[in-house]
């Protein structure tokens, strides 16, 4: 009984349950970001670059059966052993915008840290004060 009192205790600190939501919504970050990439980003890119779709990107390492489709879908369709590097690049592009955008993010909370005013300084006790007064008294 006692290990799943300890068990139930770990399951319910905060940290655990922040950490449980953080990844909740990262993982929906991650969906907003590939629909970025993927529905805003890359539209923009192939219009000024001609059509480019990275998903289509792949190396054969086998030989292409004659009269199979030069597609990536049509060579795995085929069994031709392939290397899609193509996602690779997609993924990685998705990653350097999430980085970015989170660097922003961060960026932007420490901004808004360092402007909050410094406190003040506690005021100094009475006692504290009379006794310079007395040093500087006794100086003279």
């Amino acid at each position: 009984m006692g290990m799943i009192q300890e068990f139930r205790e770990f399951a319910v600190k905060g940290n655990v349950i922040d950490l449980a939501v953080g990844v909740i919504i990262g993982g929906a970050f991650g969906k907003i970001v590939g629909s970025l990439v993927d529905d805003v980003i890359m539209p923009i890119v192939g219009s000024l670059f001609g059509s480019l779709d990275f998903s289509n990107l792949y190396l054969p390492l086998a030989k292409v059966p004659a009269g199979t489709e030069s597609t990536l879908a049509a060579m795995k369709a085929a069994g031709v052993p392939t290397l899609a590097y193509g996602n690779f690049i997609s993924v990685s592009i998705n990653f350097l915008i999430l980085a970015f955008i989170i660097f922003v993010m961060v960026k932007q909370i420490n901004r808004l840290k360092r402007a909050e005013p410094p406190a003040a300084a506690p005021a100094t006790p009475e006692d504290i004060l009379l006794l310079r007064e007395i040093r500087d008294n006794l100086r003279k």
